[in-house]
This record gives structure tokens, C-alpha cells and sequence, in this order.
């Protein structure tokens, strides 16, 4: 079995509003759309740099749900840009919430958590030092025992 690739796919309650709210916090670009007569979104893919992210309306009548309100959905995206805090920044002037304040962090990345108006939540990094996994581990160790 070969896997070429690993979409994230996104289900909110309207997906119009949130490929606008994509493209003015990651200024991402959309790829293209599949509309019903009645307006619902069926698919939309956006372009994250070379990554795409697919997202639709919800289908309840499927079982095809987007999040509850605050409640955290288990699922968590992480976004590898070249400044977190301005991406972080930007995101907020669009409507997401900041869950945390850019930090660095023990894994050699600065970044911070955000959730979209859609009740997705976002990891936002970037590099800022080569951290081994050992060293990692060791970080994480002294970390979660002080």
C-alpha cells in the first residue's frame, strides 16, 4: 500500500463564511467549490501553501455534523508558518479566539492555540531551534515532573 497523501477534511456550519474567514487570517486560496441549488457547500478545497484543506457545510440528514460551540472536537491543526505571532495576530483580527499566547516552546517552536469562529482549534508555530528527540524528551521530562 502506497498513501500519496493525508487530506484534514472540516465540517462547519457555514462553510461560505468560513473559506472567507481562512483566506483573510492564513491568506490562503481557494482551489474550487461544489455547490447544491440551495446554496449548501457540498466540497471546497483551499490551498495552505503545498498542503490543501477540504471542508464542507454540514449534512445533518448524514450525520455529517460540524463542532458544538466551545467544545474542544478532539482534532487539532497544526500550522507551520513563518511567524506565529503574526499569523496568530492576524487570525484574531479575522474572528479566531486565542487559547494561548505565542510562547516558545520546549520542542523548539514558538506558537500558540487559537479556535476559528467554526470551533475548529489551531496550533500556530514556527521554527526556532533544531531540537533532537532526545532532547526532547528530556525537555518533556523535566517539564512534566517540576
Amino acid at each position: 500500500m502506497t498513501i500519496h497523501e493525508l487530506f484534514p477534511y472540516l465540517r462547519v456550519k457555514d462553510a461560505a463564511a468560513a473559506v472567507d474567514f481562512y483566506i483573510r487570517a492564513f491568506g490562503v486560496t481557494e482551489k474550487f467549490r461544489l455547490v447544491e441549488p440551495s446554496g449548501r457547500i457540498g466540497h471546497v478545497e483551499l490551498q495552505f501553501g503545498p498542503a490543501v484543506l477540504m471542508l464542507c457545510d454540514e449534512f445533518p440528514e448524514f450525520g455529517c455534523l460540524a463542532p458544538r460551540g466551545d467544545a474542544e472536537t478532539g482534532v487539532t491543526l497544526h500550522l507551520h508558518v513563518d511567524n506565529a505571532d503574526a499569523v496568530a495576530e492576524r487570525a484574531v483580527a479575522a474572528g479566531a479566539t486565542l487559547l494561548s499566547e505565542p510562547s516558545d516552546e520546549f520542542y523548539g517552536e514558538r506558537g500558540c492555540r487559537l479556535r476559528d469562529p467554526f470551533g475548529h482549534t489551531w496550533l500556530i508555530g514556527h521554527s526556532i531551534e533544531d531540537v533532537t528527540p532526545e532532547e526532547m524528551q528530556r525537555r518533556y521530562t523535566a517539564l512534566m515532573t517540576s
